[in-house]
């Protein structure tokens, strides 16, 4: 059996420059209703570049939400219609300078499913080429590089917390462990 909600009514209770928030009453399966408030964000993509020694670009960035200064690969935004594809490749030269020849998709993910839309997709990059760094004005943050095998570590002894990071690393790191990236 599918499970469901059927949306009975929407009432937008706030919309800034990133996200906006709807307050919406809906039918559960058993027939009683219910009050969903909702964060509507147009998603993200993150890339795992790895250069040719094998280690992982990362970048570290003060987080105002959190009051934390975090390790997260690359990522942006999405523009709204914007392709995920050509974000990624968008935010791996503007926040870590690079490009990169060859590029594999590694599916998406939804960070936080209770209650915003966000969908974040992810890539692994390989064949690194420098290219010209350009942060956004309100944009601060210090690139760096670590051994893939490190980074894991870093994952599983919870000193690489934000979700996108984490679910990349462990992918990429997995692929290549089979010899498949």
């Amino acid at each position: 059996m599918r499970h469901f909600e059927k949306q009975l009514s929407s009432e937008t209770i706030f919309t800034g420059r990133v996200i906006s928030v709807t307050r919406d009453t809906v039918e559960l399966e058993n027939g009683n209703t219910s009050i969903r408030e909702v964060v509507h964000h147009h998603g993200g993509a993150g890339v795992a570049a790895l250069n040719g020694q094998g280690e992982i670009c990362l970048v570290r960035q003060y987080r105002y939400a959190l009051d934390r200064e975090l390790i997260e690969i690359p990522a942006g935004k999405l523009e709204q219609g914007e392709d995920p594809f050509e974000a990624a490749k968008r935010e791996l030269g503007e926040e870590a300078g690079l490009t990169a020849a060859a590029y594999r998709d590694l599916g998406h993910i939804i960070p936080t499913c209770g209650y915003c839309s966000e969908i974040i997709y992810l890539y692994a990059a390989k064949e690194l080429s420098p290219v010209s760094q350009h942060l956004d004005p309100d944009e601060f943050l210090s690139v760096f590089t670590l051994p893939l095998e490190e980074a894991a570590r870093l994952v599983l002894s919870g000193e690489i917390t934000d979700s996108k990071t984490v679910a990349a690393i462990l992918k990429v790191k997995a692929l290549r462990d089979a010899g498949e990236f």
